[in-house]
Formats: structure tokens, sequence, C-alpha cells
């Protein structure tokens, strides 16, 4: 017996088993990950201090790419809690700037991401919105890009508008994000924002994707106006894509999602909450959705009562608290529904998380 870097070799017919002993040495890299995730978030904002008003929040990555984010709000007591709504999770090239304008790939490289609360026609005290950056950090995926695309409304009444953002060719979805504009429509918001399939099974993203699938190309926002009124509303769908020539034909990003049924009561609210599997890798970010259910079967549908709405679309625990800015080990993702001020039959809340291996 000899020893090769420190390993036993073992003489086979006169000859070094080498083969052995280089296995041993270099294990394959073929189930390596080097996806890093940091939570950062500010923490909490007032506001917005109005009616038919909103504000803007940001969180920002000292280190890495934001591949998605998030927004929590404060909901308030009493009544007039109903007024509060998200306004918008996307990303933004410096805190503050949104991308509104031309279609397409609108920036690359972000490292913020916007939490933008709203409110319809009451407002509380105790209203605020919190914003997550889903920070992260790979060998592999080391640049990124956004695709942005949007539609006209919803104008009318307890109406959806629906707009999908599809990432180029040979790239990867990584996350994505909603917004809904203007604010001064108060029952104007974004209650979906979810990964989906550029492809007639999904219906070119009127469906969302399931449970299991793997690699979606597609991010989906809804809009959603429940009492009518239009100034110009507009619907904005992000996807956060992987840079141009990555190869990333050993990239696994795998959807896990949750529906929970409700809520139903008027002034009552719902979570859902879906984690990432041993074997998916780790959690890079993360949708919701309020809806009339079975989302991932069908095309899309509205709850049941125009004013509901949504409260959170963030990263959690497993029983759904957000978590703490600097995690490192965040795993699940936990989306919160409420219905206003009237009662929502056959309302349902949804939760996706996208989970990522990057196979170097």
């Amino acid at each position: 017996m000899t020893r090769l870097f420190g390993l036993p070799v073992y003489k086979a017919g006169g000859a070094l088993a080498l083969g052995a002993a280089l296995a041993l040495a270099s294990p394959s890299a073929a189930h390596a990950n080097t996806v890093g995730v940091t939570v950062k978030t500010p923490g909490a904002t007032s506001g917005p201090g109005a009616a038919f008003a909103e504000i803007s929040t940001h969180a920002d990555c000292a280190s890495g790419l934001a591949f998605g984010g998030g927004i929590n709000q404060a909901i308030g007591t009493g009544m007039v809690s109903n007024g509060n709504h998200v306004n918008g999770t996307s990303p933004s090239p410096d805190g503050s700037t949104e991308y509104t304008g031309s279609t397409g790939v609108v920036g690359t490289d972000v490292t913020h991401w916007l939490g933008i609360g709203g409110t319809g026609g009451a407002f509380d005290a105790a209203f605020s919105s919190t914003p997550y950056a889903m920070c992260v950090t790979s060998d592999l995926i080391d640049h990124t890009q956004v695709v942005m695309n949007k539609v006209a409304g919803p104008a009318s009444a307890s109406t959806v508008g629906l707009v999908t953002a599809v990432c180029p060719e040979n790239t990867i979805l990584l996350g994505g994000g909603a917004r809904a504009t203007p604010a001064s429509i108060g029952s104007l918001k974004p209650i979906a924002s979810f990964p989906t399939f550029n492809d007639s099974t999904h219906s070119y993203g009127q469906i969302a994707a399931g449970n299991g699938e793997t690699n979606p190309n597609a991010w989906t926002a809804v809009g959603w106006n429940g009492g009518g009124g239009n100034s110009g509303n507009t619907t904005f769908a992000y996807a956060i894509c992987s840079g141009d020539e990555i190869d990333v034909s050993g990239v696994t990003v795998t959807v896990r999602y949750s529906e929970v049924s409700g809520p139903t009561s008027a002034t009552s609210g719902q979570t859902a909450t879906v984690g990432c599997g041993g074997e998916d890798g780790k959690l890079i970010s993360g949708g919701a959705a309020v809806s009339g259910g079975s989302v991932t079967t069908t095309a899309f549908t509205g709850p049941g009562s125009g004013g509901t709405h949504l409260n959170g679309s963030y990263p959690s625990d497993s029983g759904g608290a957000a978590v703490s800015d600097g995690t490192t080990t965040a795993a699940y993702w936990t989306a919160y529904s409420h219905t206003g001020g009237a009662s929502s039959p056959n309302t349902y809340t949804e939760a996706w998380a996208l989970c990522a291996n990057d196979g170097v």
C-alpha cells in the first residue's frame, strides 16, 4: 500500500488504483450548492397617514443581489384597519426609483427592493410597512436582469388585470414582484404575485406554477379594482432573471406552493405558509395571492369581495412570523390576506417559495 493525498491506495494487478483514490479525494460537484441568502430589512416605516395614499419603503442588499423581496404590514385596530393594503413589492435600482416606463429588460444587478403600502378610504395611526430583500450570492449566478411588463387596468369594479413578465431565452427565473398604480384609486391593489411558465399548460401565465414544478420562466402580477374608479390604472409585473451568457443548465429552481381556505368573514385575515424541502436548496424568493382558488390548475379568478386584499408577502419561520434583519437560514414564505369590511365567500390565500440549487 502507498498513499496519495493522504488516502490509502492499494495495488490492483500490479498498478495503483488511482481512479478510486481520486474519486475519494475529489467528490463529484454535481450535488454542490453555492447559493447563500441573507434577508435584509430596515424594520417598519409608519404610514400611510392619509386616505387614498401610499408610502414607499425599501430594503437594501449590502452584499449579493436582490433575487426577490417582500412586504409585511401592520394593520392597526378596529374597522379602519380594513383600508390598509399592499400597493407594491418590486425591484428598484436605487431604493426609490421604480421601473414603470418601457417594457422589456429594464435593469441589471439590482440590490434594492421596494415595499409599498397603500390605503383606501380609511387609515389608522398603526399602519406601517416593512420591506424585505432576499440578498443572494452564488458562484454561478453573479448577474441578474429585471424584466418588466404592464397592462392597463383594471378599470371596472371587482375585475382583475393580469400581466406576465417572461425571462429571456436561456435564462432562469429567480423571483419577481408586482405593482399597481395610482394610489389615489384606493380600491386598486395587486392581489397576486407568483411564478409561472410562458407555455400553453399554464395559459401563458394565467395559471400559476404548482408545488414541485421546476425552473419556471415567468412571473405574473394581478391587479384588483375593488370599488371601481380609473385614472390611468396600471398593473406591473417584474421577473428577476439570471444574467445573459450564464450557463444555467445545472441550476434547479423548485417551486413550493400552499393554498389555504379564507379569509371569508368581514374584517378578518388569513395566512398561508410554505417552505423549501431538504433537497430543494435555499429559499431565494417567494410570492403570494388572494383569489377564487385553484390557481395552479385553472386561470386566475378574483376573491369573493372587491375589498379583499394582501397585507403581506414575506420570508418567515414555519409558523408564519416574519424573520429578522440579517437572517441567513430563512426557509419559509408567508402570504397574509385580509377581507376588508365585507365578507368574501369562496376566497383562498396562496403562498409560493422558490428554492434554488445552482449545481456548482
